[in-house]
């Protein structure tokens, strides 16, 4: 078993440290960052003015006088992110990140239609729809936001700039530096929305959406695609890489686009869409210990095997892992690499995943709002604000113990391994 191990480490590690460490996933994840203290704060207006025992009048006035929290910061998402990755992206070419996030929004914002539909089919000019500015114009911006910030590092690059003299404040002569890059990349994406309004009488928006975003949204939304993406955070942990940041570059602008759908299908008091989203990855996988769910392995390490290195193992690792902080059990235990417990690190959150899955599709348990909930929020508090219902914090201790059950038997053969030492 070790053998195979060695050899599935030599092909796959190469690999996923290659993805780790690229440029544009990087500068994604650390985009959406930027935009996560203001998601949390949008999230905390939501859960207040939404709150179970407020009655539909106390819930329209609140959201009337306190609405605007959750549309500046979390309704306009799309915003910050693509701010962050023109800012990231220069950054990371060793260019000034302001003027590139600055260039990078204006480019969105220009592909970005000044238009209001109405039902009977008038227009109101002159307005930005809050959906462009967040779920349906994710996909859009990261898109433009990427374009326009190598567009502007290029032409930096290669000097195309007016230099000021050393007597001119900074401020002032990073202006002047950044002007003919910003002017070159904005003209093209200037021409580029002229060519679609007046050739094609549409926008980049509707055809981004139509044709990319629309598909890949349906694609991570269904059970199959979240269970790959949950085998290869589990697979990439057991090599001691950081599953949850690899994957996550990639499946984040999908789960985050349809979190933000279910929180303005949620506001609007409809149907909730989808079940898989941002928040049900985060509160009903690594809501429970951090990845792998492992709070119930920590509980069973420190109060029922019976060799001391499990008990200490258990009893260091439990502090941290009641806020989802997994370290200490990750690398302590250890998991990474330890071919004894491969079968339940990798099975017990797939089965729970698809056990929360078909809970929530019978509407036993009520789909995540779409509330962001930090992930440092302990079991049972984070599944009730993730699903406005003390039936999220149930079905996490549900997940609790069948992830203990799973996990059992292999843990008691570690523990007469360590006992026999």
């Amino acid at each position: 078993m070790n053998s195979f191990m060695d050899k599935l480490a030599e092909k796959i590690l190469p690999l996923a440290n290659k993805l780790g460490e690229n440029r544009y996933l990087t500068v994604l994840r650390d985009a959406f960052m930027l935009s996560f203290p203001l998601t949390m704060f949008g999230s905390i207006v939501v859960v207040i003015n939404n709150l179970p025992f407020w009655n539909d009048n106390t819930k329209g006035v609140l959201n009337e006088l306190f609405g605007s929290g959750q549309n500046a910061t979390m309704s306009i998402m799309t915003v910050f992110v693509t701010f962050g990755i023109g800012y990231y992206l220069c950054q990371s070419y060793k260019i000034d990140g302001i003027f590139g996030g600055a260039v990078s929004l204006s480019a969105f914002l220009i592909l970005t239609p000044f238009v209001i539909q109405l039902e009977n089919k008038e227009q109101i000019v002159g307005v930005l729809s809050l959906d462009r500015l967040g779920a349906k114009g994710m996909f859009i911006g990261m898109i433009a936001a990427f374009i326009a910030a190598e567009l502007f590092s290029k032409i930096t690059k290669k000097g195309w700039q007016i230099k000021m003299p050393d007597s001119v404040p900074p401020a002032v002569a990073k202006s002047f530096a950044a002007l003919i890059p910003a002017i070159i990349t904005l003209s093209i994406f200037l021409l580029i929305n002229a060519g679609m309004v007046g050739i094609f009488n549409a926008n980049l928006h509707d055809v981004v959406y139509s044709v990319i975003q629309k598909p890949l949204m349906g694609l991570g939304s269904g059970l199959t695609a979240t269970l790959i993406s949950v085998f290869f955070i589990q697979f990439l942990w057991f090599f001691g890489l950081h599953g949850q940041i690899i994957v996550n570059s990639v499946m984040d602008p999908i789960w985050n686009t349809l979190m933000l759908e279910n929180l303005e299908a949620y506001k609007l008091g409809e149907k909730l869409p989808h079940i898989i989203t941002k928040p049900f990855m985060e509160v009903f996988t690594v809501g429970l210990g951090g990845s792998g769910m492992t709070l119930a392995v920590v509980i069973l390490l420190a109060f029922f095997m019976k060799s001391k290195q499990s008990k200490d193992i258990g009893r260091l690792a439990l502090a941290p892992g009641l806020f989802n902080v997994n370290e200490p059990v990750i690398f302590g235990l250890p998991i990474v690499m330890n071919a004894t417990i491969f079968i339940p690190w990798l099975l017990a959150p797939i089965i729970v995943t698809i056990f929360n899955y078909f809970i929530m599709a019978t509407g036993l348990v009520p789909i995540p709002t779409g509330i962001s909930v930090p992930w440092t929020v302990p079991i049972i508090l984070n599944g009730i604000l993730a699903t406005n219902s003390i039936l999220g914090g149930v079905l996490q201790i549900i997940d609790f113990i069948i992830v203990g059950l799973i996990w059992y038997p292999f843990l008691k053969i570690m523990d007469k391994q360590n006992l026999s030492v």
